[in-house]
This record gives C-alpha cells, sequence and structure tokens, in this order.
C-alpha cells in the first residue's frame, strides 16, 4: 500500500463505517446527502465513498443523468455494490429451511428452501442448512464475509443458546450458535481473509423480521417499532428503541406470545392459557374456521390460503378472521400501553389479517388503548419478501458496518 493511500485511509476510516450503514439502509442515495449526513466536507465524503469503492462495497456514479427541469450540477450517486460480497443467511422453521445469499442494503442474491423433519439434535438441520449455503456460494462464486441464522426460539446472549424452542424438537438450552459455526467451518464456508472459517451469528427470527424491516422495509424512518408476526405455530415480537434492537439484559425481551388475551382460552406451552401464542395463529385460525388443521407443516400456507380465497364468501371463515382480529388488537393494545411505539408492523398470518380488515383491527387497538384514542398507532404489514433472512444477514453484515476496512485486512 501507498503513502499516499495509508494517509487518506487514515483520515477517512472514522467515517467509512457511519457511510456505510447510512447507503445500506438507503439514507444516503447521494453524495450530497452523505454529505448532510456525516457532516462533514464535501471533500471528505467523496474520499469516504471512494474508499468504501475501493473495497467493493459501493459504486459511486459520478455522471448521474440530470432530471428534466432540475438545475445546478446533479451529485454523485451512490448504491451498494451489485457485484460486492454477501453474508450467508439462513432459518429454520418447522418443517425445514431456507438459506440464502444476502448482499448489502438487504438485497437477496440467491435463495434455495429445504425441507426436511427438523430433529431433536440441531446439528441435524444445521449441517443440511449450511451446505445448502454453500451451494449457492460454490454456483455463484461470490465472497462471503459472515453468517447469520434466524430461529424460532429465544436465543440468550451472549452464549447464543436456544432458550425455549417450543415449536421445534430441540432440548432448551441448545448451543445454536456454537453448532452454527462449527458447521460453516466443517461446510468449508470461509470469511473475509478466505481461509479462516466464516464467523456465525444466531437470534430470534422475530427480532430479526424487526431489525430487517427497521433498516429496509415497512420499519424504515420508525423511531419505536413494535413488531408482532405469527409463523407456522405460535406468535413472537421484538423493539426496535431509538433505532436499535431491544433486546433486554440478556436478549429474551418481547415474548408478547405470552400475553394473555382470553383467560377461559386454548392451554398454553408456557403453562397458561389463552395467550396470544394460542389464540391467534395459524392453528387457532382454522379450528375457529371449523377447518381440519392438517399436518403442522402446512398449517400458516393453509391458512393463508383460506383467508386469501374464502373470506369473503364464507361467514365462518369470517367470523374465524374477527375472532383472531379481536384478540390480535386486544394484546397490541396492552403493548402499545406499555410500550407507547410510533408504529407497529405485523407478519405473518398477522399481516393477513390486517389486509383482510385493516379498519376494526386498528378501531380495537384505539379502543383499548390509551395513547390510541387520538388516532391511533400506525399499523402496517410488513414489506420485505424472506425478512427473516435479511434480518439473519443482518447479524453477518453489522461487523462490516461497524469496521469496513475488516474488508481490506481479510
Amino acid at each position: 500500500m501507498t503513502p499516499t493511500r495509508t494517509t487518506k485511509l487514515e483520515r477517512g476510516r472514522g467515517a467509512l463505517g457511519p457511510a456505510l450503514e447510512l447507503v445500506h439502509t438507503g439514507r444516503a442515495p447521494t453524495r450530497a446527502v452523505l454529505t448532510a449526513e456525516l457532516g462533514v466536507t464535501r471533500a471528505t465524503a467523496g474520499a469516504v465513498a471512494a474508499e468504501l469503492e475501493a473495497l467493493g462495497l459501493i459504486t459511486v456514479d459520478s455522471r448521474p443523468a440530470v432530471a428534466a427541469g432540475s438545475q445546478g450540477r446533479p451529485s454523485h450517486r451512490l448504491s451498494v455494490d451489485p457485484e460486492g460480497p454477501v453474508v450467508l443467511a439462513a432459518q429454520v422453521h418447522a418443517d425445514g429451511f431456507r438459506a440464502a445469499l444476502v448482499g448489502l442494503g438487504g438485497r437477496i442474491v440467491a435463495t434455495v428452501p429445504g425441507a426436511v423433519t427438523v430433529e431433536a439434535d440441531p446439528a441435524q438441520v444445521l449441517t443440511e442448512v449450511v451446505g445448502a449455503g454453500a451451494g449457492l456460494l460454490r454456483e455463484t462464486g461470490r465472497r462471503c464475509l459472515g453468517a447469520g441464522l434466524a430461529v424460532p426460539s429465544a436465543v440468550a446472549e451472549p452464549e447464543g443458546t436456544a432458550l425455549n424452542p417450543l415449536h421445534l424438537a430441540w432440548p432448551p438450552g441448545a448451543p445454536v450458535r456454537e453448532i452454527f459455526t462449527r458447521c460453516l467451518a466443517e461446510a468449508g464456508v470461509t470469511g473475509p481473509s478466505g481461509d479462516a472459517p466464516a464467523t456465525g451469528y444466531a437470534a430470534n427470527d422475530v427480532n430479526l423480521v424487526a431489525l430487517a424491516e427497521h433498516r429496509h422495509g415497512a420499519g424504515r424512518g420508525a423511531r419505536d417499532l413494535l413488531c408482532v408476526a405469527t409463523g407456522h405455530r405460535g406468535v413472537g415480537g421484538a423493539l426496535v428503541l431509538d433505532g436499535r434492537l431491544h433486546t433486554g439484559s440478556s436478549g429474551l425481551a418481547l415474548e408478547v406470545g405470552h400475553l394473555t388475551v382470553d383467560p377461559d382460552g386454548r392451554p398454553c406451552h408456557c403453562g397458561g392459557r389463552g395467550c396470544l401464542d394460542v389464540e391467534t395463529d395459524p392453528l387457532a385460525f382454522l379450528e375457529a374456521a371449523g377447518r381440519e388443521p392438517g399436518p403442522e407443516t402446512g398449517l400458516l400456507k393453509r391458512a393463508l390460503e383460506l383467508l386469501r380465497t374464502e373470506y369473503a364468501t364464507d361467514p365462518a371463515v369470517r367470523d374465524a378472521a374477527h375472532l383472531l382480529i379481536d384478540r390480535l388488537g386486544l394484546g397490541l393494545a396492552g403493548l402499545v400501553n406499555i410500550l407507547d411505539p410510533d408504529r407497529i408492523i405485523l407478519g405473518g398470518l398477522h399481516r393477513a389479517l390486517l389486509e383482510a380488515d385493516a379498519g376494526r383491527l386498528q378501531s380495537v387497538i384505539a379502543e383499548r388503548s390509551l395513547w390510541g384514542r387520538d388516532g391511533g398507532v400506525p399499523v402496517l404489514a410488513c414489506a420485505l419478501d424472506y425478512s427473516g433472512l435479511v434480518g439473519a444477514a443482518e447479524l453477518a453484515w453489522q461487523p462490516v458496518l461497524d469496521d469496513p476496512m475488516a474488508v481490506a485486512r481479510g
């Protein structure tokens, strides 16, 4: 490295991470915006952008087209490099997994599903999912900088253990981060250096949905964002406070599924009764609609299909949807009273219920919420495809966002 280049790196290094995050999240589409957001001179912003481009992380269009009717010289446009490095993202659920390669900006580069029976040993499915991801890396020839995993369980920090995988056969306290990292090494998935195994990270799937949506989707721009979602079974929640994912003292915050919404309702896995977890998930919807649930692995798909095709024509389906909307609204109102978010986003079946009758859900929340009576908290549907995977990727991208020079050192 030449002395001139070393001097430039040292001078701009402190701004590289913040600048990359601004481009990564779409908040700095031009060099002029980057200059304003960083609070630096145009020259410094230009040098920082050039360094990130040299690292293969972003592209700088120095000759952007002039919009019709605009005046003055257009600012250089900044975007993530579509041919840049990726991270391996994985998500495990009740009926298997999905693996993906995800670039900066939350871009899904390649993805593949896997339908397997998830056994009691986490290594079984994690070996499969890492193998699928390694296959995508070989096929695409992309450089990998890390790996992230989303699991349907609270994940204790910093140990990375899955404490309560209620809807999987895994034992409580399974060391999923450790197993995931070992599987990466065994599959030959390397990190920035190209000769050392990639670092693996793991977190709760709904936490990662919230993180992805806050950075790239329906939660972008929210300061305090509440996310509630239901997948194949159960209900999860997550909270972004002041722009940061809130996980509590040990990673276990926002177990919203165990709020009681019907004291005389269904027995819950936690030992209680009538929890959000068992009153507003796909199984509860299918049973309320008088439908045979069928195999557990197809519950979400069957519930979504029923809601989409028969809500308007079948009174039983409509009544079941209204019952779940009312119970979901009751739970959300309680959370609004406690947390006072400025936005709520819903995923999975809850997203479909919102789309079926947004007015009813908003009305229940407003009626039950002390803070919602003046107009209510905006309630939006999650906007991203594969938001859990994008969130898992964010875990792996975070060290790069913190220190982009780690890419060069690798």
